[in-house]
């Protein structure tokens, strides 16, 4: 006898579809999985089991069981794979009989037979959907993440007992209504108002967002630094319906998805100790898991003390800033994950924070500054686009209170210049002006005659990098989007190159 299910595996943010198989034939009671399964796999014939026994069911194990995991030469990893097999027994033992090739069944059983979430739901089913399934069982605590994918039914279900009634009798399950993110107060505590002066390092800040630029805050302690980034969610452009499935597909395989509101509707925001490991900031394991700068994704990545960081692994950050997406090998397998993000980093200027500070005197000792200063590579430095200076705050902007302009504000210019960019690109994979690709960088940064005299003139004497060079462009692109002009103006050029300024002030000593 042989019975088969549809079901899907998951390996990274990559799912595929898997054939579950199941046959029985005479002999001394067997129960073996094959099909390249992991240790999670392998330990499902004790749920499975149990299950049974608790749904008085034992019989279908009276043979010799074998399970086949289909394609066998990929690897399955996780308990995913513990409903299609329990439905797989049953239709081989024909508890159901109901045709089931247009079905995918997704979800890790419980000893008693209910069903337990897991990771990773909403990619599994997007995957489901695109091959043709036109309904999928997984669990209840799931069904809302998956509820969002177009095309496919999605039934929720928290006990066997009643996928097994629906599927004899039609009765006990409805599809899950389609998630629709609530409209929700945007959140916005910490507001930009509240940020007395530092107007040049606002300024910066408004032109990073605009257009997703990395950007570097040096400055000494209690300059403000940490406090402008933490303001940055509060004027960041709205994130579109497409990045939102992309962060909650992130999300969930990292399983940090709130089930009463599984859609990520705002952009992340994720600020990292100096303590994270190369593994805990870019993703890995035996099993490779997403880092936070896969879980920044489409938002920002802050990264506060950036000389305290072990300098490999700030190292790690080379090709994922530079590609937008962090490829993982293991002997497993290799996982991609994409990391489209903005990073903020702030730093003091050296161990005792006062170097160069106007009022207090610096401790260190030149060599002491140099290393300090060193922790960052050149090669990082060089991937960061805007770098500013963060002054302390004056007497009289602290003292007289002035009102200063508001997060509300600043989010309507820089929504004004993503929507400009998001027509520029339209048709391509590019979303912000730090992902031009040096293919089009010409036709896109247009500069005017005397912007063009002084770029020659700034390459030369600065003695610009390739790299340096598009990327004063790109900050370029959006000081001028943010002025609503469509070429690049000698002063827009201007403001770009400004923001190059701390690598020769600092680090050529």
């Amino acid at each position: 006898m042989f019975s088969q299910v549809n079901s899907v595996g998951l390996f990274g943010l990559n799912a595929f579809a898997v054939m579950v198989e199941a046959s029985i034939s005479s002999g001394q009671p067997t129960f073996d999985i094959v099909g390249m399964p992991d240790v999670a796999v392998q330990e499902s014939k004790s749920r499975i089991r149990s299950a049974l026994g608790q749904m008085e069911l034992n019989s279908l194990l009276n043979g010799r069981v074998t399970v086949n995991l289909a394609p066998a030469s990929v690897k399955k990893i996780g308990s995913m794979f513990d409903l299609p097999i329990m439905v797989a027994l049953m239709k081989l033992g024909r508890v159901i009989e109901a045709e089931l090739d247009d079905s995918v069944f997704i979800g890790e059983l419980s000893l008693n037979g209910g069903l337990a979430p897991v990771n990773g739901a909403l990619s599994m089913v997007l995957t489901a959907a695109k091959d043709g399934a036109k309904r999928v069982f997984l669990p209840k605590q799931n069904a809302k993440e998956a509820s969002v994918a177009e095309g496919i039914q999605v039934y929720g279900v928290e006990h066997l007992s009643q996928l097994v009634d629906f599927l004899r009798k039609g009765t006990g399950l409805a599809p899950e209504e389609k998630y629709v993110p609530s409209e929700k107060a945007i959140r916005r505590a910490a507001d930009f108002a509240e940020v007395m002066g530092q107007h040049s390092a606002k300024s910066a800040i408004e032109t990073a967002a605009a257009g997703s630029h990395n950007i570097l805050m040096l400055g000494p302690p209690g300059s403000g630094k940490s406090m402008l980034a933490k303001r940055i969610p509060s004027i960041l452009p709205k994130i579109t319906f497409a990045e939102s499935i992309e962060t909650t597909q992130i999300h969930s395989i990292a399983g940090i998805i709130d089930p009463a509101e599984p859609l990520v509707t705002e952009r992340p925001f994720r600020s990292v100790s100096h303590t994270a490991s190369a593994v805990g900031l870019v993703g890995g394991g035996s099993i490779p898991r997403p880092g936070e700068i896969s879980l920044a994704h489409n938002g920002v990545l802050f990264l506060d003390e950036l000389p305290e960081f072990d300098r490999k692994v700030l190292e790690t950050l080379r090709q994922p800033l530079e590609n937008g997406e962090i490829n993982i090998s293991r002997a497993s397998g290799s996982a991609c994950y994409p990391c489209d993000i903005m990073l903020v980093a702030a730093m003091n200027p050296c161990p005792c924070g006062n170097y160069g500070n106007p009022v207090k005197k610096c401790s260190c000792s030149q060599m002491q500054v140099t290393s300090y200063l060193n922790k960052i590579s050149q090669p990082v430095l060089d991937r960061i686009d805007i770098q500013i200076e963060v002054k302390p705050v004056e007497y009289n902007d602290l003292s007289h209170r002035t009102p200063q302009e508001s997060s509300a504000a600043i989010a309507e210019r820089i929504q004004r210049a993503r929507d400009i960019q998001a027509k520029r690109f339209e048709g391509t994979a590019i979303k912000s002006n730090s992902g031009i690709t040096s293919d089009i960088i010409a036709e896109v940064c247009r500069l005017t005659p005397d912007a063009e005299d002084m770029m020659h003139r700034a390459f030369d004497k600065l003695g610009m990098s390739a790299r340096a060079y598009d990327r004063i462009l790109k900050v370029a692109r959006t000081c001028a989007d943010l002025a609503g002009s469509e070429d690049i103006c000698k002063e827009h050029l201007s403001q770009a190159i400004s923001y190059r300024s701390l690598d020769r002030k600092y680090w050529s000593r």
